[in-house]
């Protein structure tokens, strides 16, 4: 691993306000390692001693119910003479906050040890009662992907809900909501290098590893970086990534990537509102709208056939398309995919970005109406209605062409990992840029096997009013179609080319003239390239 940070020997001052990150060698963290894969921690094992109530309250980040499980577990193990659980002890520990006893720790962790956790930075030393305490959020995380699945055991700063403070301006974040969502959403083809640009944690990196020969993962928080490292040597993986200290794309200058994700510190949180008191917190914040510049200048460090995969935030402004500001941002080089997946409006974007770093109504309600009311009084003195959240999808063509630009709004729930799709939408959309209508009709298309298709009708009707193509995966699109259309879609099992099912449908319809022929083929070509573009269509 590359890393050009200073190294000081962390501090295990339990009384220190934001304790170093965690700090490893490469010995240690094969030892760590080994302990927790020896403990059988995992993400069933949290679920299960903390039960079906318990669980679902920590990931909402209530803390109680789950104590209150984990506790009566571990006194039912001591009430019949056995000790706690090593999943027990590690997850009172590490992710309710609790102390524990060095002998238990010491016990769990056999090879490590207390005195081990505590020299890398995890744990307090003893206190006077044979106690330690967590320095660090530490979790098992898994994934499961084509070669296999892997757990993770993840560090972080220790949150709001162990603490009971607001987030300290440079807290490192663990594994939340939108760095799960960012990963869902990348494709996973393999690839020689991948960037991931703000690493945080580093819980992108430790995806990316897994498809990528080589990762460079950046951050402008060198406490960031000290995380990924961390995180990094705990898995096994530090010899393929590369550390660099920097602000958004200063660290790699000059350089190309075959894929960059990033989950940027894209929160739109005015002057006034830090005016008023709120800090700015790194892991979301840049002080500015960090967006346009980041995503124009990312065309130039795609490899040819490369992709950018981005989480962002962009604002709605009174009487204007917001398709028309992002549009602005796009790299000229570059294909463009932009989904909005939900609009706020500015007091709930406020409250919750002001919850997210700690400032609660019921902790300091003057605070947090201060922040508020700068907040939304900014928004509404540049006429910012809302603001939408989404996904921003790049990719750099193999060889110059026109690049394609879609930017539309898609809100449908969703389950599964949208990366298979996103890779399924690029490899067609790149596909059918480079053809003209003629050459589209020679492809043979095949209907995605999630595909159904509903018809309405009147009553007494001998047509239906409308037909709809529904997928049951990617995005969950329901797209209205042409009779021709649909029957496209019905035919196009990869025998038939476009023009023959066109030829087909204009016999059956009785098209009467050349024209009327043209005009069947031309509706199914612009059908096929709207299908394919959704994820409803692949060509054989």
């Amino acid at each position: 691993m590359n890393v050009a940070l200073p190294q000081p020997a962390p501090s295990a001052d339990p009384g220190a306000a934001v304790p170093p990150a965690p700090r490893a060698t490469a010995e240690q963290a094969l030892r760590l390692r080994k302990d927790l894969e020896a403990s059988g921690w995992g993400v069933d094992a949290v679920a299960h001693l903390l039960g079906e109530v318990g669980d679902a309250a920590l990931r909402r980040e209530v803390r109680l119910p789950a104590l209150r499980a984990l506790r009566a577990a571990m006194d039912e193990d001591r009430a019949a003479g056995a000790r706690p659980s090593p999943p027990a002890v590690l997850t009172a520990l590490f992710m309710l906050g609790e102390p524990v006893s060095a002998a238990e720790l010491d016990h769990v962790l056999s090879r490590t040890r207390t005195r081990g956790a505590a020299a890398t930075g995890l744990v307090s030393p003893p206190d006077t009662n044979g106690r330690v305490r967590a320095l660090v959020d530490l979790r098992p995380h898994e994934a499961r992907d084509d070669t296999g699945q892997v757990r993770w055991w993840v560090a972080s700063d220790l949150g709001e809900m162990v603490t009971g403070r607001e987030l300290a301006p440079g807290h490192v974040l663990g594994i939340g909501g939108a760095g799960l969502t960012l990963a869902g959403l990348v494709p996973r083809t393999p690839v020689g290098t991948a960037l991931d640009l703000g690493c945080g944690c580093g819980i992108q990196t430790l995806y990316l590893l897994r498809h990528a020969e080589h990762v460079t993962a950046t951050d402008v928080s060198r406490r960031a970086l000290d995380f990924t490292a961390f995180n990094v040597a705990l898995a096994g993986q530090e010899e393929r990534v590369e550390l660099a200290a920097g602000s958004l794309l200063e660290p790699v200058a000059g350089r190309r990537f075959d894929l960059v994700v990033s989950n940027p510190p894209f929160v739109l949180t005015p002057a006034a509102v830090r005016e008023a008191g709120l800090a700015l917190m790194e892991y979301r914040d840049a002080g500015e709208d960090v967006l346009p510049g980041l995503v124009a200048g990312l065309g130039a460090h795609l490899q040819a056939g490369g992709t950018a995969v981005l989480l962002g935030n962009w604002e709605h402004h009174q009487g204007r398309d917001w398709r028309r500001d992002v549009a602005d941002w796009l790299p000229e080089e570059a294909d463009a995919w932009v989904v909005e997946r939900e609009q706020q409006d500015p007091v709930s974007y406020a409250a919750m970005w002001l919850r997210d770093g700690g400032v609660a109504p019921e902790r300091a309600p003057e605070a947090f109406d201060a922040a508020v009311g700068a907040w939304v009084g900014d928004f509404e003195e540049r006429g910012v209605e809302g603001v939408g959240f989404g996904y921003l999808v790049l990719h750099r063509p193999q060889a110059p062409r026109r690049p394609w630009r879609v930017l539309e709004e898609v809100t449908t729930a969703v389950e599964a990992p949208l990366g298979p799709h996103v890779a399924q939408v690029l490899e067609a959309q790149d596909l059918l840029a480079g053809l003209d209508d003629d050459a589209v009709a020679t492809l043979h298309p095949v209907l995605a096997a999630d595909v159904t298709e509903e018809r309405h009708l009147v009553p007494g009707a001998a047509e239906p009013s409308v037909i709809m193509l529904r997928q049951g995966g990617g995005l969950g699109r329901a797209v209205p179609v042409s009779t021709a259309v649909a029957a496209l879609a019905g035919a196009a099992d990869g025998e038939l080319s476009v023009a023959q099912v066109a030829q087909a449908v204009a016999v059956l319809t009785g098209a009467g003239t050349a024209a009327d022929a043209v005009a069947v083929r031309a509706e199914l070509v612009a059908g096929v390239r709207e299908l394919a573009r959704c994820g409803f269509l692949t060509f054989g």
